[in-house]
């Protein structure tokens, strides 16, 4: 059966952006193991770590893949707006500079830096600068199952979610295509927080055991990934039946409490949801962008 929804009533508003600085955290960091390192890790144009590639062996940490942008650290109320009129799946136009005219695809927002990664050909990150500006068309924000009230989807442009491949059984059940199911004991950083429209929270992938058993070292950046017993309705928490329905966007973390960071989706208790494993849930797979083009 089709899902139907209200995307004409789904408002679209033009939201703008510049590249994000790269950034380094500290001249040294520690990680949960003790080991000591000096890498790169948020913002800037990152060339060659793509929407598709795996999240795992950079020599960096919360690596954003493509571009890393952002409107003004100065004022975190506008900054916030920026965040959350975009949505994953949305189309992001150059404005400025060399590459004025190419498109991009926004993959998601990264919560505490406040950046919102967008991907671009290669052709075109070839002639962008850290001076140029994104017109985004933000759309997806207000977005509704019609029928299933009691799913609260966020952050989803709603062509993506009619080409990602939902199901609905004749028991009301929703499935749901993912890469990867992930226990609600392994997220981290994040969890309390009620930006579900704004930020991320982390999946933890520290303890070996539970990375191959779950199959969580197959996250790509762009997978689509369930949350079990994790509750994001109306912010971060546990809640037994509950499932969260969501996106990798930026890489693994050797620091305590870090790991590859997930934007929210969609949630809904009761067992409403049913993550179906799928290798082809992945937005770059979907939108033919980053690796997959």
């Amino acid at each position: 059966m089709s899902l139907k929804t209200n995307r004409q009533q789904v408002v679209m508003t033009a939201v703008q952006g510049a590249v994000a600085p790269a950034h380094q955290w500290a001249p040294f960091e520690v990680g949960a193991a003790g080991e000591i390192f000096s890498w790169p890790s948020t913002g800037g144009i990152t060339y060659n770590v793509k929407v598709g590639d795996s999240v795992f062996g950079w020599a960096g940490e919360h690596i954003e893949p493509g571009v890393s942008t952002t409107l003004s650290h100065k004022n975190r109320k506008v900054e916030a707006g920026y965040q959350f009129m975009a949505c994953c799946g949305n189309q992001a136009r150059v404005v400025s500079g060399e590459a004025k005219g190419a498109w991009g695809t926004v993959l998601g927002h990264h919560g505490g830096v406040e950046h919102l990664m967008i991907d671009f050909p290669d052709e075109t990150l070839d002639k962008l600068t850290c001076e140029d500006k994104f017109l985004i068309r933000g759309y997806g924000q207000g977005l509704q199952l019609l029928d299933h009230p009691e799913v609260y989807i966020y952050n989803l442009d709603p062509e993506l979610l009619e080409c990602w491949g939902l199901k609905e059984r004749q028991d009301g059940r929703i499935e749901v295509p993912v890469h990867v199911i992930i226990p609600g004991h392994a997220m981290g950083s994040g969890i309390g927080a009620l930006s579900v429209t704004t930020g991320d929270y982390d999946i933890l992938c520290h303890d070996s055991e539970t990375v191959h058993q779950y199959g969580m070292d197959k996250l790509r950046f762009g997978d689509f990934v369930a949350v079990m017993d994790h509750d994001n309705r109306y912010g971060r928490t546990y809640r037994k039946g509950a499932v969260t329905i969501g996106v990798v966007i930026h890489s693994d973390s050797p620091l305590a409490g870090h790991g590859p960071g997930m934007m929210t989706l969609m949630s809904a208790c009761d067992d409403k949801l049913l993550p179906v494993l799928c290798p082809d849930a992945n937005l770059a797979i979907k939108r033919g962008i980053g690796r997959f083009v």
